[in-house]
């Protein structure tokens, strides 16, 4: 099969899981490219809101209302039709929806979290996966490349994946790693991360295929 791909592939993934480091893999296969934070970056540049509230407000439940509140006395220049009346956090979060679909209509890529998939699930190219792994797996992953102990991992682990669950669910009328969501669910922590990458492109390509039917 081709090492091309016609597809926007989508990673959700628990934290600890590589997914980042997977779709980093998977992009480099097809020659695409990944957005992971790259798309906040894309979403402060076509929205004019400031790049900081983007990275404060990243795959997190809403804020405080107060927060909102003192933010809103602030002038973005980002304007449609009631934009200016929503809280920030809603601002945000519509900033990225458009510069995700902005950002498939550029091409095929690889888009890691962000309700991408929420945000892409009306486009017959979009391929949807979730990577997950055990535990104990995500926590020797998370000690070792930011030297925390097992306890302090374990404890980012949580209440990272609490955060994007919120956020997803919040968002979304679907239930963040809920199989039937996805159009493949992958555990990293058995397979390894350069097999979970290789499934993928597996998959991709079928999927390419199919399309042609």
């Amino acid at each position: 099969m081709s090492n091309t791909t016609s597809s926007i592939i989508t990673i959700g993934r628990e934290y600890g899981s590589g997914g980042r480091q997977i779709g980093q893999e998977v992009a480099k296969y097809f020659g695409i490219k990944c957005y992971d934070k790259e798309l906040l970056e894309r979403a402060a540049n076509d929205s004019g809101i400031c790049k900081e509230l983007f990275e404060h407000h990243d795959e997190k439940p809403t804020n405080s209302f107060l927060y909102s509140l003192v933010m809103d006395t602030y002038s973005f220049g980002y304007s449609s039709a009631g934009f200016n009346d929503m809280p920030m956090n809603h601002k945000i979060f519509l900033a990225q929806f458009d510069a995700i679909k902005k950002l498939a209509e550029e091409g095929p890529c690889v888009m890691v979290g962000r309700c991408a998939d929420y945000a892409l699930s009306d486009w017959p190219d979009c391929f949807s996966i979730f990577i997950h792994a055990d535990m104990d797996a995500r926590i020797r992953r998370i000690a070792s490349k930011y030297g925390k102990s097992d306890k302090e991992a374990k404890d980012i682990i949580i209440k990272t994946d609490k955060s994007r669950a919120s956020y997803y669910n919040y968002y979304t009328n679907k239930k963040w790693g809920s199989a039937k969501d996805y159009n493949l669910c992958i555990d990293s922590g058995k397979l390894g991360l350069d097999n979970a990458a290789k499934i993928i492109i597996n998959a991709v390509q079928v999927f390419d295929e199919s399309k042609k039917k």
